[in-house]
């Protein structure tokens, strides 16, 4: 048996030799056909190298080749389907401009089409500029989309647009280093697992990154700017979501929808249009030395969501720096607030009073805005003093019982990138 297998095993290494010894770099000269003639002619493991110029598209790779253009070489489709649709294992894409996609939803039309065949796929440094789709990695294992620039379409309403990179069914994908801008989504994940997103800049989408049903994965290192959410965590379990940035989206710099067993750390939301942070029903997540500052909300916590772990995260100007409507206590320990005026006798670094960011007036408030105002009436401050007073009078909510008296340091990445936003 041993030796079956050693000698099945040498016939596999030989064959893979052969197959390399084979292999060609093949020069394609620019023209309407040049490139299909080129690809009928290619054998498994050749390079096709475009000189700089303009190519056709709407075609479809079936065999395990890489075609590399060096950043002058144009592919345009016909505006029907994809420009390159990859049916093949072990392709690469590279060095591309790609343009001239169709606009069908139903068939997914892109720049690169990465079928289930497509396996450890590799789509890197192109331009992928007006299709209705950036990248769709459509059931293609282990695929990787990096260093790529995608603009998407404009030319009709956000959510009539297609995905920067759309990731469906494509256990093991990876999208690293890419700048997204424009389309619908920068990437929207659904039904796929263990894929990793990190790196990536996002700029005037609807979501960043919109996860539906993705379980065991990692978004880390991206960033978000005027998107109107930044990272929507939905349906989803086990996700890792460190160190990304929003500033300045216009909803929700990130969002937990029945989203559990997830790890926040070391996150930066700033100047949100809404909310920081939105949690709706989601459960027995970890959220610690995350930013949340300048937002008209902090972070909106909904009764729905218990066992989390709230701890070491900054809540910095935020207008309101806790909505949390429920009769039941949370408590989270160890957070900074910049509106929690205390002392620290001991200088152990924690607060001597524990802080609650809410009162029975926030809860009239949430429910019934039009009390607001009353907000200067003798009887709302005699009730306001009260609380303060009298604990016991305090409603159920959120009380942190251990609060900084100075907020955890962020990375010098986000402070440069901060720097350089402005």
């Amino acid at each position: 048996m041993k030796n079956m297998v050693r000698t099945i095993g040498n016939a596999f290494v030989f064959t893979l030799l052969c197959a390399s010894a084979l292999a060609a770099d093949v020069t394609v000269e620019p023209g309407a056909q040049t490139l299909v003639r080129a690809i009928e002619n290619a054998r498994d493991g050749d390079r096709l190298l475009l000189r700089p110029g303009v190519y056709g598209g709407g075609i479809t790779l079936t065999k395990s080749i890489s075609i590399e253009g060096d950043g002058q070489a144009h592919v345009i489709g016909d505006e029907i389907g994809s420009v390159l649709r990859v049916d093949a294992p072990h392709v690469t894409v590279s060095g591309l401009k790609l343009t001239g996609s169709g606009s069908d939803h139903q068939t997914i039309d892109s720049g690169v089409q990465l079928t289930k065949k497509a396996t450890n796929a590799v789509v890197r440094n192109n331009l992928l500029e007006g299709n209705l789709y950036g990248v769709d990695i459509h059931g293609a294992k282990d695929a990787v989309v990096e260093g790529n620039t995608i603009i998407g379409r404009q030319d009709r309403l956000m959510n009539r647009r297609g995905n920067g990179v759309y990731v469906w069914n494509a256990p093991g994908a990876r999208v690293d280093n890419n700048t997204v801008r424009f389309g619908r989504d920068g990437i929207f994940v659904n039904s796929s697992r263990e894929n990793r997103f990190r790196n990536n800049r996002f700029e005037d989408l609807r979501f960043a990154v919109h996860y539906m049903y993705a379980d065991d994965s990692e978004v880390s290192g991206n960033v978000s700017i005027g998107n109107h959410l930044g990272y929507a965590i939905m349906f989803t379990s086990r996700v890792r979501i460190t160190g990304n940035t929003s500033i300045g989206d216009r909803d929700h710099g990130i969002m937990l929808n029945y989203a559990n067993d997830a790890i926040l750390e070391g996150n930066v939301v700033k100047n949100g249009g809404k909310k920081c942070l939105f949690m709706y029903n989601a459960n027995k997540n970890i959220m610690r030395n995350n930013h949340f500052e300048g937002c008209p909300i902090g972070i909106h916590f909904t009764a729905g969501s218990e066992r989390n772990e709230i701890v070491g995260n900054a809540f910095i100007g935020n207008r309101t720096q806790v909505k949390f409507v429920g009769s039941k206590n949370h408590v989270w320990s160890g957070n900074y607030w910049s509106d929690h005026s205390a002392y620290d006798v001991n200088g152990d670094g924690i607060a001597d009073q524990a802080f609650r960011p809410n009162d029975t007036m926030d809860h009239i408030l949430w429910t019934q805005p039009s009390a607001r105002m009353l907000l200067g009436s003798p009887a709302v401050q005699l009730i306001k003093w009260a609380q303060r007073e009298f604990p016991a009078l305090l409603p159920g909510g959120v009380m942190d019982d251990r609060p900084r008296m100075t907020p955890v340091v962020q990375s010098e990445s986000n402070i440069e990138l901060e720097v350089h936003i402005r």
